[in-house]
């Protein structure tokens, strides 16, 4: 009976835990200015996105716009990201595309209430923890191959075609054949001209709202010399009703409905909380709920069908500009919501202007955005299996559809990460070393300088087990890793503890490494996490001769006579 009680109690703990507490909004009273003003320039920057990603989908423009507004709201308010914009993406229009074309409208919409219903049991039933096991280059190849889709699809709207609703790749070629039996070289040129203008913006100025500029600009010229380019066409003033027969199907389809709910799902929790991540990694205060964060999607992506909506998640590209205009709290993604709002009601009838080709160049030029080669090469140049497992995703992603990437190259990072387990397994004995420091020295080492031993395999599975710790230390100067024990590394474990050092550093604690192995130093050298801590002479064969470095460092700091002090002015004050 204790046992039950107990269980049941964690549940309902649990339970409540996923919904809004009053401390979530503690930042709206303190940031209200910039937050206010952080939402404004993410609005301005998502309303030709938005619009863009409605029409990729097939389901129009009008369903992305509602989207970013009733999903942008539900999310901010029931979310786990201080600082997530939701909306919809580039990664549920590729998905939405063959489903749009082949269950209307109305078929999108019942997919799209149960994937929020799958995503709340998720978060209920506590699976958002798992989402940090997928590995770096698993999310990298996905991201990459997401990219490469999306401008692929952009090539009927740019070429001035209508969409096509073959394969992704035979719809391509389609389209480049016809242009090229007839070709009209207008589209093509309000599209390159936007995709430049967008890409060029954001190297020079990101604070400009380029995209928007681009939109109006490409809208302007397209109207008074009359080019035939297509344009988005009337969007209703209000929201409109759901469509008549909206739940009416033929029992033979839901299989179908249900295996692309599970698609949705499965994509909305992966994408919402790498964006979440990313958001937390660009702050130094800021840490995601998981299961909270999938709650908030799932409501989101519930409700937002009964309003003409599409499926919904985070918006990585819409979260980083939110974060990089000083973002503090959730007022800032509501804020964004309630702008598109006025946006829709007040500039409808010119946005019904606005060429398919100005919109087919935003996306092309935020898919080339997508594709972080920086860290592609990175990962290229790490491990030949990280590499591998970078490849074969993008490339599943192109050809196959994006479920089943993400499938291949987990399995295919599981199997590499099990060998390097399998051929790294040895028996030795360990000589015994020698003291680090002398008892006199082990006041000062206790309070302020501390060493960590990381033994066993820090790939992509056990990084965060080994690591997370690491961010909770406190009242210390100067952080010893001991890496004489760690027999396998891999991209994404090189990647937490280039994460953790930079933080470390960025409070202030000095990082000092020791016992490094030469095939573990590739993969952080990649990321450039070495060649600074080299520099600096922070990289060690040994640990005494890092402590002992570490003890020079506080020395020279003047930590030690602070703390001589302190520990004379303590012991007067304890003397009777």
């Amino acid at each position: 009976m204790t046992i039950t009680r107990e269980t049941t109690a964690t549940k309902r703990r649990r339970f409540r835990q996923l919904f809004p507490e009053r401390s979530d909004f503690a930042h709206a009273g303190r940031h209200w200015h910039t937050d206010l003003l952080a939402g404004l320039t993410v609005a301005v920057v998502a309303l030709p996105l938005a619009l863009g990603f409605g029409i990729a989908s097939g389901l129009g423009a009008f369903a992305g716009l509602i989207t970013s507004i009733i999903a942008g709201v539900l999310a901010a308010l029931l979310g786990g990201s201080n600082l997530q914009v939701t909306g919809p993406t580039g990664t549920m229009a590729v998905v939405l595309v063959p489903l749009a074309a082949t269950h209307s409208h109305a078929g999108v919409m019942l997919v799209g209430i149960m994937a929020g219903l799958m995503l709340i049991a998720l978060a209920v039933a506590g699976a958002g923890r798992y989402a940090r096991y997928v590995p770096v280059p698993v999310v990298e190849g996905f991201t990459a191959g997401v990219g490469v889709v999306i401008a692929i699809q952009q090539l009927p709207p740019a070429l001035g075609l209508p969409a096509q609703n073959a394969h992704l790749l035979t719809g391509a070629w389609d389209s480049v054949a016809a242009f090229a039996a007839e070709p009209d070289w207008g589209p093509p040129a309000v599209a390159f001209a936007v995709a430049a203008a967008v890409l060029l913006g954001s190297r020079l100025h990101s604070q400009i709202p380029t995209p928007l500029l681009a939109v109006v600009a490409a809208t302007a010229v397209t109207w008074f010399a009359h080019l035939e380019v297509g344009v988005i066409g009337s969007l209703p003033r209000t929201i409109p009703a759901p469509e008549a027969g909206f739940f009416d199907f033929a029992f033979a389809e839901m299989p179908d409905l249900v295996a692309a709910a599970i698609a949705i799902c499965a994509l909305c929790a992966l994408e919402s909380l790498l964006s979440a991540t990313v958001a937390d990694n660009m702050t130094v205060d800021q840490h995601h709920n998981p299961d909270r964060e999938l709650f908030g999607q799932g409501v989101g992506n519930l409700v937002t069908p009964f309003f003409g909506g599409m499926p919904s998640s985070g918006a990585l590209a819409r979260t980083a500009v939110n974060v990089r205009s000083g973002a503090a709290g959730r007022l800032a993604s509501l804020t964004h919501a309630l702008v598109l709002a006025l946006m829709m009601l007040a500039l409808a009838p010119l946005v019904a202007h606005v060429p398919l080709a100005a919109l087919a160049g935003v996306l092309i030029a935020t898919s080339i955005r997508m594709i972080e080669v920086g860290s592609m090469l990175a990962l290229a140049r790490s491990t030949r299996s990280d590499a591998a497992v970078m490849w074969l995703t993008l490339a599943a992603t192109v050809v196959l559809d994006l479920v089943w990437a993400v499938a291949v190259g987990v399995a295919l990072a599981g199997l590499l990460a099990l060998g390097r387990i399998s051929r790294s397994v040895s028996v030795e004995e360990e000589p015994i070393e020698p003291a680090d420091h002398h008892d006199e020295e082990a006041a000062l080492l206790h309070e302020h300088i501390v060493a960590y031993r990381l033994e066993g395999p820090l790939f992509f599975a056990a990084a965060h087990r080994f690591l997370l710790q690491l961010l909770d230390v406190a009242d210390v100067r100067v952080v010893v890793l001991r890496m004489s024990r760690v027999y396998t590394m891999d991209a994404s474990g090189a990647t937490v503890l280039a994460d953790a050092v930079r933080r470390l550093e960025h409070r202030g604690i000095a990082v000092y490494l020791s016992g490094l192995e030469p095939v573990h130093a590739k993969p952080l050298e990649a990321l450039g996490i070495l060649e600074p801590l080299w520099q600096q002479g922070r990289l060690f064969e040994h640990t005494s001769e890092a402590i002992a470095a570490a003890r020079r460092r506080l020395k020279s700091d003047g930590l030690l006579e602070q703390l001589e002090a302190e520990a004379a002015a303590q012991a007067e004050a304890e003397r009777p």
